[in-house]
Order: structure tokens, then sequence, then C-alpha cells
């Protein structure tokens, strides 16, 4: 059994402007110690996914639909105390911003600590040693001393380690890190990410990591999700995705990546932006920013489809993808070339091709 398993998870927002479906109709799911992936360009759905699961989606936001199954048991029928037995014990969650995840009030220390009293019983003096270790553990130099300390008084990098050891302090079975980087200078950047990964497999803990980044996604997870406008456009093992990709919009995230070496004058972009969540392009949601895009794709909604069975995709599917290609309804077809380069030697390494010469 699966850790986590989503099901046909719909989550609106009624505004005065119209009802936004931030995410439609999701499923997947993360077995015990994975670290998967979840990307895709601001307003894709991805920290909604992050927040229904603690089910923290306030009004004018609303679960519509779907199921959470955390160990087997639906956390949307549970009761708001099971559900606050659940956050920060056996699932925790780093939010984008650890400045605003902090209380200013209280020392950092002691926001710590609350969560062990609470979910572990701990006692003051038991909790504190604990909170000290776990500070020294995620690099906080001098950490009884920094135990008393405020959230102002440290930097935006030990601020996100801070959090990263509250979010650690009850030995959780599952880490939702929703862009734990966000903010950070790139040296601090790779410190808390190697921090995140050291700690996940030492703690056996599931990770969800939410990023725009593809390049962390490589070095981090084992599997990965493409979201575009609230729905999942790919899923694969991370070494597919990237030697063989299956989706146009997951083909124009990788193009933009910038490389060491690379001579263009320009990086390559999608262009275009994301769609009006409240009125969405008829068809493929991605249609009017793909190269590829026939009429088909204006009238027909992609199914996401196992890429194996050629069947509609289900939570088991470990590679899936949305696009009309996959049920032959495409007259031109998928018309690019995934070309993988060794930056040291400037050789191809096990190209794959589909056709036609964009370079991935």
């Amino acid at each position: 059994m699966a850790l986590l398993e989503i099901k046909d998870l719909t989550v609106r927002f009624y505004t005065q402007e119209g009802v936004v479906t931030a995410v439609d109709n999701l499923s997947y799911q993360i077995k015990r110690g994975e670290k998967f992936g979840v990307v895709g360009e601001s307003g894709a759905g991805k920290s909604v996914t992050a927040l229904s699961l603690m089910r923290l989606i306030d009004s004018p936001g609303r679960i519509e639909s779907g199921e959470i199954l955390f160990k087997g048991q639906n956390i949307l029928d549970m009761t708001e105390k099971e559900v606050r037995s659940l956050r920060g014990n056996e699932i925790s969650m780093i939010f984008q911003d650890a400045q605003t995840a902090l209380n200013p009030v209280y020392t950092v220390g002691e926001q710590i600590s609350e969560a062990m009293r609470h979910h572990l019983g701990y006692s003051n003096e038991e909790a504190r040693e604990r909170s000290i270790q776990l500070l020294d553990q995620v690099g906080i130099p001098e950490a009884e001393t920094r135990y008393s300390d405020y959230p102002h008084e440290f930097s935006g990098g030990m601020q996100q380690r801070a959090v990263i050891a509250m979010a650690l302090s009850c030995d959780p079975d599952l880490l939702l890190c929703d862009e734990p980087t966000t903010a950070l200078d790139v040296t601090i950047e790779t410190q808390i990410l190697d921090l995140i990964e050291e700690l996940a497999d030492e703690f056996d803990t599931a990770v969800q990591l939410i990023t725009h980044d593809l390049g962390v996604v490589a070095d981090i997870c084992d599997r990965v999700m493409v979201m575009y406008a609230g729905k999942p456009v790919e899923k694969a093992p991370v070494e597919e995705l990237y030697y063989d990709p299956k989706h146009p919009y997951t083909v124009g995230l990788m193009s933009s990546i910038p490389r060491v070496g690379d001579t263009r004058d320009r990086l390559q972009t999608i262009p275009g932006t994301m769609p009006d969540l409240v009125e969405l392009p008829p068809g493929c949601s991605f249609h009017p920013r793909c190269p590829f895009a026939e009429d088909a794709c204006t009238t027909t909604e992609p199914a996401l489809i196992d890429i194996e069975s050629s069947d509609e995709a289900t939570v088991d599917s470990s590679r899936a993808a949305a696009c009309l290609e996959y049920t032959d309804q495409l007259q031109n077809g998928l018309d690019y070339e995934v070309r993988v380069v060794d930056e040291n030697t400037g050789s191809e390494m096990n190209p794959t091709q589909t056709g036609g010469s964009q370079n991935v």
C-alpha cells in the first residue's frame, strides 16, 4: 500500500471574478521513503495541492471532491482534531517563505519544541535538548545559544534551516517541501536541498518536493509529475522524463534550462503565459502555447494516458502523458528530438529521437 494516495482531487476558489479550478481531477501516489517531484510554472496548482494534503485550504477555497488517503485513511473524512494530530507529526510541511512561517514573538527554539511537547509528550527539558540537537543537525552554529534567539536574529538561510528542523522534529513519515529555497542565494539553496535529501534518507521520510526547477528535481527525486493549469500532463521516473519526455510542455520546460557552455544568444522559452483558470481555453489547456497543436487540440481535452498500455492512466501507471498523440488523434504527431549532451565532452549521450530537431 502506498503511503499517500490522491484520487480525483478537485479544489476550487470562488472569487468575484469567477470560479478558479486550481486543482482539477488530480491523482497520484507516493510510496514510503520515496522522493516525488511536482513541477510546473506559477499557477499550475502545485502549492494548492500540498495545502490540500494538510487540509489548509481556507475560504474562498474549497476541496470539492476526491480522496486523500494517508496510510489508507481519508484525510478529508477526518475530524479537525484528527487532522491536527497529523499536522507536524506524521505529515510536516516546509513552506516557501520561512520568515512568514515563523512566529516573530516566540524564540526559534520554543517554536521547534512546541510540536514535540504536543505530539510526543516531551517535557520542557526533553524538548529543549532535542531542539538543540536538531538545530545543530541542520547546520545552525552555536545551536544552544541560538535556541533562545528570535526569528529576526536569523539570516534567511538560517530561518529556512530552522523551519526544516521544526518540520523534522516529530520524525514525520511525509515531508511536503513547497519551493523550500525561494529567495535564497544559489550557494544556500544547494546546502538546503542537500540537507533535505540527507535528512530524508536518514529518517526514511517520503518527500514531496514542489518546485519550478527541473534541475533540482533531477538531483533529488525518484519520480516526477509535471502540472499545467491544475492538471497533471506527465508522470514518469525522473531519468525517463529527462531522456524521453512525452509531453510538449515538459519539452518546453527542459529547453529553457540554462546550461554550462551554451552558445545560444537567448534561452529558449515557451511562448505565452499560463491560461486564466477562471476561463480555460477549450480542448487542451496547453494548445495556445504548443508548437505542435492541431485543430483537434482546440476541441478535445486529452486524457492522461498510460504510455505502455495506451489505456487511461491510473495512480499505478509509472509512465503517463496527457496529449492527443497517445490516442492517435494528431495527424502530424510530436515533431521534436531529445539530445542529451555531456557538458564536459560536448558529445551526445543516449539520444532518443521522436523526430524533428528541437533540442532539449
